[in-house]
């Protein structure tokens, strides 16, 4: 076993139009005067990071990391969610999803899926130059439309969405393993990849591809009503990546799982900051540290109450009280016989 590293903090809630929050220095010593350890940092905002320039300079990378260092930080991985989003786009959802990408591929699929998917192995490739071990992101979504089929259940329609999303990421997940470096998908309703059974889908089409593993976000399980405990004992050899985020679940006379099409303030299951939401952070942190996670324990903040600030104060020392150092020697070594008895 080995103690969880922590605290880290995504970035991709706090990056704004103002200091400190529109460049890299001011994120990095915002975030370490609040006592975190290490950032995770999103490819979308190259002021913040420029991940093409970071595939193509050593030198690059080394100056952001050499930066980081000077406020005591360092990088736990890298992030393209939203590139990971347009690898893969159902038809019904590429209107709404054509602004993450560049304008000049936006009304193609074809041609923002290739950027998309060049985006996340120029992320490969950036992990690995950062001497990074883990990569979060997203599957994207070809099934996820009919994920309560109505027509009922058509086995073969989702056999084919899941043959052509282990297609797509197939090639990319082969990049990151000449990298040396885990892409973790984050389970989240809206990704095709948004459970145990979706992602045992995935990965047996890719015949169980040593990169291919799991960012494990508890707050996407309770909000589905998944058991966030037993899937740790199930998949803890996938984990590799963890994002520590609370939720809340309370059903309803109105509305229950689905939400209603509601504000997040009216829904039955809402994000919240981390200590005010249900979720047993020390069953968690008991569990991942049994299996022996070797990453770090990252803050995404999400509250649907919470002023962002307070929020990221609380959440370094939720984390660093959760993490649980490992003893040197086991609490029965002082009944055990010496040599002599």
């Amino acid at each position: 076993m080995r103690t969880i590293k922590g605290p880290g903090i995504f970035l991709t809630q706090f990056i704004g139009g103002k200091p400190p929050f529109n460049s890299l220095d001011g994120l990095a010593g915002w975030a370490a005067g609040k006592g975190y350890r290490a950032l995770q940092i999103p490819c979308h905002h190259p002021h913040i990071f420029d991940v093409e320039q970071a595939a193509d300079s050593q030198s690059y990378c080394d100056d952001i990391a050499g930066k980081l260092a000077e406020y005591g930080l360092v990088i736990s991985e890298l992030s393209t969610h939203l590139e990971g989003q347009l690898v893969a786009v159902s038809p019904i959802y590429s209107d709404a999803f054509d602004h993450f990408a560049p304008a000049e591929v936006r009304g193609n699929d074809a041609a923002r899926r290739a950027w998309a998917i060049q985006k996340v192995q120029q992320a490969a490739v950036a992990s690995a130059r950062l001497g990074l071990t883990a990569h979060a992101t997203f599957s994207g979504s070809l099934a996820w439309p009919f994920f309560y089929p109505w027509p009922p259940h058509n086995e073969q329609r989702f056999q084919d969405a899941f043959r052509e999303l282990a297609n797509r990421w197939r090639p990319v997940l082969d990049t990151f393993d000449e990298q040396g470096v885990d892409i973790c998908f984050e389970l989240h309703p809206g990704e095709d990849l948004h459970d145990g059974a979706t992602f045992e889908r995935f990965l047996q089409l890719l015949d169980n591809h040593p990169r291919c593993n799991i960012l494990y976000d508890p707050s996407h399980m309770l909000l589905q009503q998944l058991d966030y405990l037993s899937f740790i004992d199930i998949y803890h050899s996938r984990i590799n990546a963890f994002h520590v985020k609370d939720a809340e679940f309370r059903p309803n006379g109105r509305s229950g799982v689905y939400g209603g099409y509601q504000p997040w303030i009216n829904r039955a299951g809402r994000f919240r900051s981390l200590g005010d939401g249900q979720i047993d952070f020390k069953g968690i942190f008991s569990k991942l540290t049994q299996y022996d996670y070797e990453g770090w324990a990252v803050l995404e903040w999400e509250c649907c109450m919470k002023d962002g600030d307070t929020g990221a104060s609380e959440g370094s020392e939720f984390i660093r009280r959760h993490i649980i150092p490992l003893s040197a020697h086991a609490f029965d070594d002082f009944a055990a016989g010496g040599k002599g008895d």
